[in-house]
């Protein structure tokens, strides 16, 4: 305690901010203003790299942004916060499941100033989702582009077990086909 007390409250702020064990970004008009180790940690973006870009840079699609830009919007303008789980993407191009937790500063102009904090779900089940978290994991592999062979040997299970996943996965989205499976986690959530 005693090391605390020499450090300005300005740095110890600046360290909570910078060190703080799950991402935290802040946004001006969709921009990203500043970011943490850790956001640099989950998307695999260097800071000087993300800071100034438009947070577009981090969906998997053009569609997707616009979509939870709107979702977002209409719900702020009546509440403060805003929480969800959505696909996002590295900057390796991998599509990864975040749980996304927003705050406006300017209430009347709910995007102008933002914080929000972002934590890479991985393989555990997100809290208000219909998949299970074997199902998530699969289609986490599916959204990426891989094989239901590939998924097998990456999760240990055997390509029949990925099919049975796969199958539940789009009986309970509702949809078709691989095409229409990754079209509706990545844009219609």
């Amino acid at each position: 305690m005693e090391d605390y007390a020499i450090l300005s409250e300005e740095t110890l702020n600046l360290t909570g901010f910078m060190d703080a064990p799950i991402g935290i970004m802040i946004l001006s008009d969709r921009r990203i203003l500043r970011v943490n180790t850790e956001i640099e940690q989950i998307f695999g973006w260097n800071r000087a790299d993300l800071e100034g870009q438009s947070i577009r840079v981090l969906y998997p699609s053009s569609v997707d942004y616009e979509k939870t830009g709107s979702r977002w919007h209409r719900w702020l303008e009546s509440r403060p916060r805003y929480e969800d789980e959505r696909f996002m993407q590295c900057r390796s191009g991998e599509i990864i499941w975040t749980r996304a937790r927003g705050r406006t500063l300017t209430p009347a102009d709910p995007f102008h100033l933002m914080v929000w904090t972002f934590e890479h779900l991985r393989d555990r089940p997100p809290s208000s989702a219909v998949l299970t978290a074997k199902e998530r994991e699969v289609a986490r592999y599916i959204v990426n582009g891989h094989t239901s062979k590939e998924i097998a040997q990456s999760l240990g299970i055997s390509p029949r077990t990925v099919e049975v996943h796969r199958g539940a996965i789009m009986k309970k989205l509702g949809v078709r086909n691989a095409a229409e499976l990754v079209a509706r986690m990545i844009v219609e959530r």
